[in-house]
């Protein structure tokens, strides 16, 4: 029994063993998972700990230092928290100012403006907030209240923000500061306000309309063309706002560029294609003698009602920019709209040949420039038109130079003529009417003050005296070398008959254009009374050697008494009607190609030839042609009738149609090369 009672107690040990083993097993694996769960715990509070260290450094810290960074701290986030605020403020405009200005134009320059007084806040206060914020940090840094991690951060982007405005800013770029501050928007709207400033211009700039070309130099001064009022206000005020973002030059190469463009416009009716000539396109003046004329009237309206209109609008429109301002616009667009493409063709014209003509064409053009002395003073008398200025004096010089050095050359220049002999023709040479109608133009009411002017403009700049007299001494020292030419023309001549036909045609010829004129008066009656008896002279002398001598061809000497009856008689008539025939028709064929321009002394050198010989013809056919009528020769003899005879004498020194030519010169190797070129002005002395 006892035995099985041990046995019992080893068996209940062992349960019990087993029991106790089976319970530390579970505890164990319930220790285990416990642990495991409690790893990860761990890792996370070793995470945990910096950012807990870092909260409870500030307990840390020194005490003073925990009480003094409240302050700073908010000292250091205000400006930056009104920076904020107001980048906020700026973004909030976007929509207003990327909307068309058109509709609202004060509303949108007064958001405008809002944008502008916000983006100063900015670039004055930025710098400032950062630099708050940076002193924080370094206090913070110092007195290590903060996490040095959390600090470094800080650091970094501050530095970040303080390059950025260092670089905005650096070399005073405040517009490029700006635009990173606003993202553009500033730039934006002032791109907007420039295509409303171009809008404004150009749906109120109209060209101008004008009269017919024909008739501008008849047309009254108009009122300029002004922009209404209201568009004018509108385009200032989008000046102001411009002039303050630094975008004036921009807005001023608009104006000009569209008020220039009108000017044009306006000038196009008037068909300035002339304007371009150059010099190698024609060969003298003469050649555009009704473009100078037209160049007038065309300038004269181009600065009374173009650029008046333009000046007056320039300072319409920029007066509150200051004198220089508008001043210069004006100048731009007068240059661009075509006033130096005038002031170039009269150069043009003054580049052109030396000629006669030429000397009243640059006399034209002086009137023309004199008359507008004023207008050109006031329009473009300031510093920004230089260009015109020194374009105008430039051309001014060149007209008085080019017309006094032909005026005072003229006088050579007739005087060269002698050496050309007479014409064939035995009329007035080209020179003789060219130089007496070219001198009673000189001094005739159109041009005789300007060539006086011109004159006296030329003597003063070489410190010479110019007499109030000397343009009609010069003149009749130019008439009295013609008189001169005459005297050596008419011993040139082998034809004594045809020298005193030339005589009595140009001493007619000073006569009758010399009479009644400033210069006749000038030459005096005894002068003209003169040339009027060497006309009378001469005309005598020709008729009496030339057509006087054919009546005495028709002698009837020895027809009265003679009484060998007819047939004598008739062949006698026969005799002296030929030899009649004869000397009409050499003298006709000598005289057919002789000519009288004068129309009057035509006629009367015509009816006195008439009256010498066709009464005498007419008696002597009635008398003695029966004679020969009936004679199977007589058309031999009887070879004109009265009235084909009379007819035929009355026809005689018909001028030809004038032709285009010059009176010669110097032989070319005699010729100086500044002597007046008159060969394009004259029909050839020859």
């Amino acid at each position: 029994m006892a035995e099985s009672t041990g046995v019992d107690r080893g068996i209940q040990s062992l349960l019990a063993a087993r029991k106790s083993l089976k319970s530390s097993l579970e505890k164990s694996k319930a220790i285990g998972l416990a642990l495991g769960k409690t790893g990860p715990r761990f890792d996370e509070i070793e995470q945990r700990l910096p950012s807990l260290e870092a909260a409870v450094r500030p307990i840390r810290a020194d005490r003073d230092a925990l009480g003094d960074v409240g302050g700073n701290i908010n000292r250091a986030v205000g400006p930056a928290a009104a920076v904020l605020k107001v980048f906020d403020a700026v973004h909030g405009l976007e929509k207003s100012l990327l909307s068309d200005p058109r509709s609202d134009l004060s509303g949108y320059l007064a958001v405008l403006k809002r944008l502008e007084e916000a983006l100063k806040f900015l670039g004055e206060n930025c710098g400032l907030a950062i630099q708050w914020l940076e002193d924080i940090v370094e206090y913070l840094g110092d007195h290590k209240v903060a996490d040095e991690k959390y600090l470094l951060n800080l650091k970094k982007s501050l530095r970040g923000l303080r390059e950025f405005h260092n670089d905005v800013e650096g070399g005073g770029e405040k517009e490029r500061s700006q635009l990173r501050l606003d993202g553009g928007l500033r730039d934006a709207a002032l791109d907007k306000l420039e295509s409303e400033f171009r809008r404004l211009l150009k749906d109120n700039s109209v060209p101008l309309p004008m009269a017919s070309p024909s008739s501008l130099g008849d047309q009254a001064c108009i009122a300029p063309s002004q922009l209404p009022v209201t568009v004018i206000h509108k385009l200032q005020a989008i000046l102001g706002r411009l002039r303050a973002n630094n975008r004036l030059d921009k807005c001023i190469s608009i104006y000009v560029e569209v008020r220039s463009s009108n000017v044009r416009a306006s000038l196009q009716a008037l068909d300035l294609d002339y304007l371009d000539i150059s010099v190698s396109e024609f060969n003298d003046v003469q050649s555009i003698e009704g473009y100078i004329a037209q160049w007038g009237n065309h300038l004269e309206f181009a600065v009374k009602h173009l650029f008046e209109a333009e000046f007056k609008l320039c300072n319409d429109v920029f007066e509150r920019l200051g004198l220089n301002v508008w001043m210069d616009c004006f100048s731009k667009i007068a240059a661009q709209a075509g006033m130096l493409a005038f002031l170039q063709f009269g150069k043009t014209v003054t580049d052109s040949k030396k000629d006669p003509i030429k000397l009243l064409k640059l006399l034209d053009i002086f009137t023309s420039l004199n008359k507008l002395r004023a207008d050109f003073n006031r329009l473009f008398g300031g510093a920004a038109c230089i260009e015109i200025q020194n374009f105008t004096r430039d051309l001014i010089k060149r007209i008085i130079d080019g017309a006094a050095e032909i005026f005072w050359e003229l006088l050579v220049q007739v005087e060269i003529q002698k050496q050309t002999p007479p014409p064939n023709d035995g009329g007035v040479p080209r020179l003789v009417s060219f130089v007496t109608d070219y001198c009673n133009k000189l001094i005739g009411e159109k041009y005789k003050s300007t060539l006086t002017q011109v004159l006296l403009i030329h003597k003063s700049w070489r410190s010479e005296r110019f007499q109030d007299n000397q343009l009609m001494v010069e003149v009749l020292r130019i008439i009295k070398a013609i008189e001169q030419n005459l005297d050596v023309w008419m011993k040139a001549y082998p034809d004594q008959t045809l020298a005193h036909f030339f005589g009595m045609n140009n001493h007619w010829h000073l006569y009758k254009n010399l009479k009644g004129t400033k210069i006749g008066d000038h030459l005096g009656d005894s002068w003209l009374k003169e040339h009027e008896q060497y006309k009378e002279y001469y005309a005598t002398i020709f008729l009496r050697d030339s057509w006087g001598k054919l009546p005495s061809h028709l002698s009837r000497e020895g027809l009265i008494l003679f009484s060998g009856g007819h047939a004598t008689a008739r062949d006698l008539v026969k005799k002296r009607l030929k030899a009649f025939n004869d000397a009409f028709d050499e003298m006709y064929k000598k005289q057919v190609t002789w000519v009288l321009p004068e129309k009057d002394l035509r006629d009367r050198v015509c009816q006195q030839i008439v009256q010498a010989i066709v009464p005498v013809y007419r008696s002597y056919m009635q008398n003695y042609g029966p004679l020969v009528e009936k004679d199977a020769s007589s058309s031999k003899y009887v070879r004109y009738t009265v009235v084909a005879l009379e007819k035929i004498l009355s026809s005689l020194y018909m001028p030809k149609p004038m032709r285009y030519g010059s009176f010669k010169g110097t032989p070319p190797s005699e010729k100086h090369k500044n002597d007046v070129d008159l060969r394009r002005t004259t029909s050839a002395v020859v």
